[in-house]
């Protein structure tokens, strides 16, 4: 079956548990049309780049699925149609990675940064003016 990757934002005014329960309730529909359940990751409260429909802040849950193309269409659908889920994001991916998911894991444990490198190349003595030409 293909491997998929869900993040939806519910609306800040839920209460942890009944986000948590939004969670399972579309675990639900996904295993009742065949399909499984690899990770389920409930992220928290986050705040949000811009507003949508009004609201700042939202509970993100990420869930990371075996399944057929008609669960995950099923699911899709009910989460669209349900009035405490602002946003949906299906990725059908080639391979699930290992682990928690990226927002899960400590800071120090990422290594996202890399190495810098010398940054001699940049001046910072004296700032030169700009003259009108």
């Amino acid at each position: 079956m293909p491997l998929y990757e869900h993040v939806f934002i519910a609306r800040q005014d839920l209460s942890s548990a009944q986000a948590e329960s939004l969670v399972e309730h579309f675990t639900t529909v996904l295993t009742d049309n065949g399909g499984s359940i690899v990770l389920s990751e409930y992220w928290g409260v986050k705040t949000m780049a811009y507003k949508i429909n009004k609201n700042r802040k939202g509970h993100y849950a990420y869930l990371r699925t075996d399944a057929p193309a008609t669960a995950v269409q099923e699911m899709e659908r009910l989460m669209r149609l349900h009035d405490d889920v602002m946003r949906v994001l299906t990725i059908k991916v080639d391979a699930h990675e290992d682990g928690p998911s990226v927002q899960m894991q400590k800071r120090d444990e990422r290594g996202d940064r890399g190495d810098r490198g010398d940054r001699g190349d940049r001046d910072r003595g004296e700032r030169r003016e700009r003259r009108p030409a």
